[in-house]
């Protein structure tokens, strides 16, 4: 999986694990970096091995795979310290992702759909077209059920097709609690976070109604008053958009060595060719992510350099 992983990450790959282990394989998780506490639930996460925790076994892990599934990511790069290790490794190396631009030549198999909702919707339909639909348990079901619940936002982005009702009605005919993972993943913070939430949206968040975008920069000193973990900054890209005629929502994070961005759109507005354009990174239409060694005070002037120059696409949306 990609690092930092989100929910769909974690959930996708576990997803995969449990429906391959069930044919006698050994699989192991890893993960590039460390993740969200609120992902812990997730049955089997006890067990997910985090690269820059773990990196001597990894490395023989992985050095010694027959196969190696490679899971909501659509470049190596995105794999951090795992990137030479993954590389050179010489078991195959299965590509199941959504995001655009793929890295093509490093996988040996694999699906890239940009179509799909989430790469755990991905999962579900490999384990279907398989002919081993009777294989889904509930570990593989609540695992995937929050990986597709979380890329779609509740099942309120755009992505959410008659698709990925089917698939969440199917998991439910199975026996699925969908409220104990909702509970799991959104009812389960600190109160430094909310807290941390409050601050943010009062003395960091800074509009642009002009060009219909919002701009979110937490500096360094903000993550280290509240306390902020892992996954303690998820989702607050998307508040900018809640307010009505704002088309672009960015948020930048100072996280020491670099910073971290993350951009989202509505409507016909590409976050993928904006990332990429000006901030190194790329991802989906209407959500994608970017980074920068540049100071958080560079970053900003880059954003508001950036918007200008798309002013004849932001400032003409119609709502």
């Amino acid at each position: 999986m990609h690092q930092k992983p989100d929910g769909d990450a974690m959930g996708s790959t576990l997803g995969l694990y449990h429906f391959l282990i069930q044919f006698g394989h050994e699989v192991t998780v890893i993960s590039p970096t460390n993740w969200a506490s609120f992902l812990n639930w997730m049955p089997g996460c006890k067990t997910v091995l985090d690269f820059e925790r773990d990196t001597v076994k990894s490395n023989s892990l992985i050095e010694n795979a027959d196969w190696i599934f490679c899971l909501d990511f659509n470049t190596m790069a995105r794999t951090k310290r795992m990137e030479d290790s993954l590389l050179n490794a010489k078991g195959a190396k299965i590509l199941i992702d959504h995001h655009q631009e793929p890295q093509t030549e490093v996988f040996q198999f694999g699906c890239s759909d940009t179509s799909k909702s989430s790469t755990a919707e991905m999962v579900y339909d490999f384990i279907i077209s398989s002919g081993q639909g009777e294989k889904i348990n509930d570990d593989i079901a609540q695992c995937l059920y929050a990986g597709v619940m979380t890329d779609t936002g509740s099942f309120r982005f755009p992505s959410t097709s008659s698709s990925v009702h089917h698939l969440v009605g199917d998991l439910l005919a199975r026996g699925l609690k969908h409220n104990v993972i909702h509970e799991a993943l959104y009812d389960n913070f600190s109160e430094n976070r909310l807290r941390f939430i409050g601050n943010v949206l009062q003395n960091r968040m800074e509009m642009f109604y002009e060009y219909n975008a919002a701009l979110i920069a937490i500096p360094k000193e903000d993550l280290i008053k509240y306390d902020i973990k892992t996954g303690d900054t998820e989702g607050l890209v998307n508040y900018p958009l809640s307010i009505e005629g704002i088309k672009l929502a960015a948020i930048v994070i100072d996280r020491g060595e670099e910073r971290k961005c993350s951009f989202r759109s509505k409507g016909s507005f590409d976050v993928n060719t904006f990332a990429r354009k000006y901030f190194e990174g790329g991802g989906h239409f209407n959500a994608a992510g970017g980074q920068s060694k540049e100071s958080l005070e560079g970053v900003v002037a880059k954003f508001k350099k950036a918007i200008a120059e798309n002013k004849d696409q932001l400032s003409t949306y119609q709502f």
